[in-house]
């Protein structure tokens, strides 16, 4: 494949390797496999549930240790607001008061978005704000609407649908209203916190850094004084670097109007780039709409305290034992840890791996300790989208835990199905992470990726069609090589926002 020296100025603008780009349109021309479940994660069967006075012990341990640790929260903010309001776009381009009174036009269309909205409007955060901007221009509830949606998203208005996610009125309080943003650092005080400190790092669009920057000195002051809290917050955003290629049907680069090679942003599994760059004992990581209103604070931090108490008491173990393999003296120890390994780390042996010597088993069970360790927290599934965990079997026949989308599976499998159909559990984006060795080096999280977990996925641009390439998902395949715990949490610690009316939900009322 040929590129021109304008191509070849455009890759090294961006940081990406002639030999990467042609490595994406092989992995165009060859597809990218579907995943092979083996079967789902369960109860006592991949997934840990764990009794009160369990929590209680997990949580002691955790509080016992913070004050010696460094913790950081890592949350990815760069989602963008369009997509939680596309309903109500699709409305003000649809309906006109003067032509159609509501009730006729939710009827005609069927749209139950709008009428949620509508039966709902009064309990939005950002009622009483919009309401004051166009109460004198209204004469009556069906104008109200459209004037409110009007005013709520375009650009003379409030311009809420051009925000990040992040920046939002989200929970509507007695004296102000709390954006994502303000919830993360109320969070954070919690159980995010030594010394006084907290440290938390959100991955931002860099067309929002300002923005998200004006927040901080705006809520930071207040939430620190009433917290009690010192919060240090920094900021990046997805590195051009990790911006993948477009290909056309042909799985030939697609190239823009102006000659130049389209790239586009490779998806949260870029993020990889960015959480590597971060270092702490201790990273939780957590969506930026996946907050809660202060009256569930409380449960939500004691279910992040069970799940980093569960990582210090695993990476003890794992940490003694990777001392033990590097000393030389572990002949006695090593069904000790194989055992360790299976029962605690969720590890699978090749069936060969019994009859290997002494020195290929440890050679082995060293690979297998010495990596990152996440805990992932699992809700029930209540039929909301996302992934959910599962056993895997890869191409070499090694098994283990990862999560999965659905957009990994063959749905033309029955049995792949009906393993998805089994499934009991699903990803809210609950980590809690160790990224260092028993030594106190951090690992580098790219030597930890299954590059052949990606997504391709169709789409067009001025009226072409063309083949974009997903990086490995953050928490899947971007993570596949980590060693996975996957534990049981409380439904409340799930309270996504996708879309605005999900604003109505009682777990998000005040």
């Amino acid at each position: 494949m040929e590129f021109t020296e304008k191509d070849i100025q455009q890759f090294e603008s961006k940081g990406i390797s002639k030999e990467k780009v042609l490595s994406q349109v092989e992995t165009f021309k060859q597809g990218i496999p579907y995943v092979n479940l083996d079967k789902a994660a369960v109860v006592e069967e991949g997934i840990l549930k764990f009794s009160k006075d369990e929590e209680e012990d997990l949580i002691s341990n955790f509080e016992q240790e913070r004050k010696n640790l460094s913790l950081l929260k890592f949350v990815p903010a760069s989602g963008a607001a369009s997509r939680m309001f596309k309903a109500m776009f699709n409305f003000i381009e649809s309906y006109d008061p003067r032509n159609e009174n509501l009730s006729e036009y939710i009827t005609r269309t069927g749209d139950k978005a709008v009428k949620q909205f509508v039966d709902g409007i009064e309990n939005l955060p950002f009622y009483s704000l919009i309401f004051r901007r166009v109460s004198e221009k209204v004469k009556s509830k069906d104008e109200l609407v459209y004037h409110f949606v009007k005013e709520m998203l375009e650009e003379d208005g409030l311009n809420y649908g051009s925000y990040p996610k992040g920046l939002l009125p989200f929970h509507k309080y007695k004296t102000n209203s709390a954006t994502p943003f303000e919830e993360h650092l109320n969070e954070a005080a919690l159980y995010a916190k030594t010394k006084g400190n907290a440290n938390l790092h959100f991955t931002i669009s860099e067309q929002h850094d300002a923005m998200f920057k004006k927040e901080y000195e705006n809520v930071g002051p207040n939430v620190s004084e009433r917290t009690n809290t010192n919060f240090n917050v920094s900021y990046s955003n997805q590195k051009p670097s990790t911006d993948t290629l477009a290909v056309d049907m042909n799985n030939e680069p697609f190239r823009n109007a102006d000659g130049s090679i389209l790239f586009r942003p490779g998806g949260h599994g870029a993020l990889i780039e960015n959480l590597n760059d971060q270092d702490a004992d201790i990273i939780f990581i957590k969506n930026i709409d996946n907050v809660v209103i202060a009256s569930n604070l409380k449960a939500v931090s004691d279910s992040k305290k069970v799940l980093a108490g569960l990582l210090l008491k695993k990476q003890k173990k794992a940490f003694e034992y990777a001392a033990i393999l590097d000393s030389g003296a572990f002949s006695e120890k090593l069904e000790v840890i194989v055992k360790f390994l299976k029962k605690e780390l969720n590890i699978r042996f090749a069936k060969d791996f019994d009859a290997k010597t002494d020195k290929e088993k440890t050679a082995d069970l060293k690979s297998k300790i010495n990596r990152p360790i996440r805990i992932c927290g699992m809700v029930k599934n209540e039929g909301e989208p996302g992934g959910g965990p599962f056993w895997v079997k890869d191409s070499e026949g090694n098994i283990s835990l990862q999560i999965i989308e659905s957009a990994q599976i063959n749905m033309d499998d029955t049995n792949q199905v009906s393993i998805l159909q089994n499934s009991t559990h699903f990803n809210p984006v609950d980590l809690v992470c160790g990224i260092r060795n028993y030594k106190g080096e951090k690992y580098n999280l790219l030597d930890f990726v299954d590059t052949k977990q990606g997504f391709i996925t169709g789409k067009t641009k001025e009226g072409k069609e063309l083949k974009a390439l997903e990086l490995p998902g953050l928490w899947n395949g971007a993570m596949a090589y980590w060693n996975t715990i996957f534990v049981e949490v409380p439904l409340i610690t799930f309270n996504p926002v996708k879309t605005v009316n999900d604003l109505l939900k009682p777990s998000h009322q005040v």
